[in-house]
Order: structure tokens, then sequence, then C-alpha cells
């Protein structure tokens, strides 16, 4: 072998030979790194052997043989830059969450309302083999069912219903999708629509309505708030003459005991007095009792007693039977006092 390639060397087309191989080698070698295929993450690649399905590999390194296997592709589906020409190496599928945003499709009440709404999906691709294999343009069949969805629900529902029942439009679209595209290998986890635009005179109409009712809603809070400043300004005036009949009450309590325990104790000196004069009168009755008072004494105070009798206004005047003997003398004697008091006038 040695001497043959001494020998191809050494002859006149040597060189040419050389250059051939080296463009053989090169070409080997390329051929051999094209097919090294590394698959990224959250990524995997469908591969067909012969024009056929082969496997799905995951994430790692792979050798795709040269001439035979390939990575799925489809004519029908473009680039981004829109040409048919250039096949999509659909394939090449990613696991991950993602995201569509569909143009705003028109759509009809169910009360005859034509608006418009826009939708957004989020799927992944759970099955990279039913994606490649189960339907053409994938993402163009979401598209369309979406749209014939939405419709669907919204003609059902009448324009109220419609913008204020979001939450339940998202839910049935959810279902209705995630189960229409199952078979395409794709799961839908939400729906939501993003804008729902009625048409320019209902928005205007819609627009008032909600002015009004603002209006109404700052009228009853105003009329609220006054009929509150009322209610407080009524409590404190109830509660101001709550507490001055409390304090009227209890300045009359106070000026009752005060009363009562000035008449109690006037009682109580008038009581005490009378008692002292009993006392007193008893007492000196006691003493005149004790001390032996002859009869000339007694007829002296008798008269002394007379004389105060006689100062009264009094025309009667009755004397005890032991006085009777000294009537006259009695009455010689008031007689006496009489004129004396007019002389003294």
């Amino acid at each position: 072998m040695k001497n043959l390639f001494n020998f191809l060397v050494s002859t006149t087309g040597g060189t040419i030979t050389v250059i051939v191989l080296a463009v053989i080698l090169l070409v080997i070698l390329l051929v051999i790194i094209k097919g090294i295929k590394i698959v990224p993450q959250t990524q995997v690649y469908v591969v067909e052997r012969l024009g056929k399905y082969y496997k799905t590999w995951g994430t790692g390194v792979h050798f795709l043989v040269p001439f035979i296997d390939r990575i799925a592709s489809d004519p029908n589906v473009p680039l981004s830059g829109g040409k048919l020409d250039t096949p999509r190496l659909i394939g090449k599928v990613s696991l991950k969450e993602q995201v569509i945003d569909f143009d705003p499709q028109p759509v009809i009440t169910k009360d005859n309302v034509t608006m418009q709404i826009d939708t957004v999906v989020y799927y992944q691709i759970s099955d990279a083999k039913s994606y490649v294999y189960g339907v053409s343009k994938p993402l163009r069949a979401l598209d369309n069912l979406t749209t014939t969805t939405i419709r669907n629900i919204i003609g059902s529902l009448d324009l109220d219903q419609s913008l204020t029942s979001r939450n339940i439009i998202n839910e049935q679209m959810r279902e209705i999708l995630d189960e229409a595209t199952d078979p395409w290998g794709i799961k839908v986890f939400r729906v939501e629509v993003k804008n729902i635009m009625p048409p320019k005179d209902i928005r205007d109409a819609m627009e008032k309505q909600m002015r009004a009712e603002r209006e109404r809603r700052e009228a009853i809070l105003l009329a609220e708030g006054e009929k509150k400043a009322a209610i407080l300004k009524a409590e404190g005036i109830k509660e101001s003459e709550i507490l001055r009949a409390q304090a009227e009450k209890e300045s009359a309590i106070l000026r009752a005991e005060a009363e009562k325990e000035a008449t109690i104790r006037k009682a109580e000196g008038q009581a005490e007095a009378i008692v002292k004069v009993n006392e007193a009168t008893a007492q000196g009755l006691k003493m005149i009792k004790d001390v032996d008072v002859d009869k000339g004494v007694l007829t002296l105070k008798a008269y002394e007693s007379l004389e105060k009798v006689a100062d009264g206004q009094s025309t009667k005047i009755i004397i005890p039977s032991e006085l009777q003997g000294l009537a006259g003398l009695a009455l010689s004697a008031s007689e006496i006092i009489k004129e004396g008091k007019k002389d003294n006038k």
C-alpha cells in the first residue's frame, strides 16, 4: 500500500489524486459533523428514517445518519418570513408553555350586536409526534378553532352577559380547546379574552350609562354623608340634653337633700328647745314643790299672773274658785294697771 502511494505520488497525476482524496475525506468529515445533533433543554426532535417516523430525541447528543435520517419537516408550514418554498422543521418541538395572541375577530351576540374580541391562548406541546403528524399547520388550526369557539359561545349570550361573563367564557373556551387539541398533542392551560370592543354607538351609550351611574353613586354617597352628619348632630344634641337633664336632676336632688337636712336640723333644734323648755318648766315646778312657799308669796304670784292676763285683748277673765275672794282686789289692780298704761301713752 505504501509502495502504491509512493508510486502515485511519483507519477505525473499523483498531485491530482491526493487532492481528490483530501476532498473526499473532508466531505466525509463534514457529513459526519453535520450528522451530530445536540438537542437543547426543553426541546425534543422528531426524527424520520427513510421518510417514516423513527423516534423522538430528548435532550442530549445524537447522531443523524446522513441521507437516511432527517428531522421531520412540513413544506406547508412556512418560516416566519412567509416563504412557502422553505419548509419549516416542525420536528424541532419546544416543550415550553407558549402564548399565542390572536387578532381580533368579529362576533355576533344573541341580541345581534357585532363586536370585536381578541383572545390569548396559553398552551404547551405534550406529545411531539402527535403535534408533527396529527394536523397540518397546527397553530393555524388552533387559531381557527379558537375563532369558531368564541363565536359559538358569544352567539349564545347577549351583550350584557358577554361583557360581564369573561370568566365563564374563558373556562368554556379552555375546556373546548383542550379537548379538541388533545389529538394534536397540544395541552391548553388557559384562554383569556383580552378585549371586548362593542360598536362605537354602544360604547358611547355605555359610557353615558356609566357616567350616570357614577353620578348616582356620588349623590347617594353625599346623601349618606349628610344623613350620617345629621344623625351624629342629633345624637350629640341628645347626649347634651341627657347630660343637662342628669345635671339638673342631680342638682335638684342635692337641693332637696340640703332642704331636707336643713328641715331636719331645724326640727331637731325646735324639738331640743321644747325639750329644754319643758325640762326647765319641770325643774321649776319641782323646785317650787320642794320649797315651802307661804301663802302670801303664792298670792303675789297670782297677782302677777293676773297682771299678764290683763295685758291681753280678752274682755273676760275666768278666776279660779280659790281666788274668787280676791276678785275685787284683782279687778282693782287690773284697773290701776290699765290706767297706768294710758298715762304712759
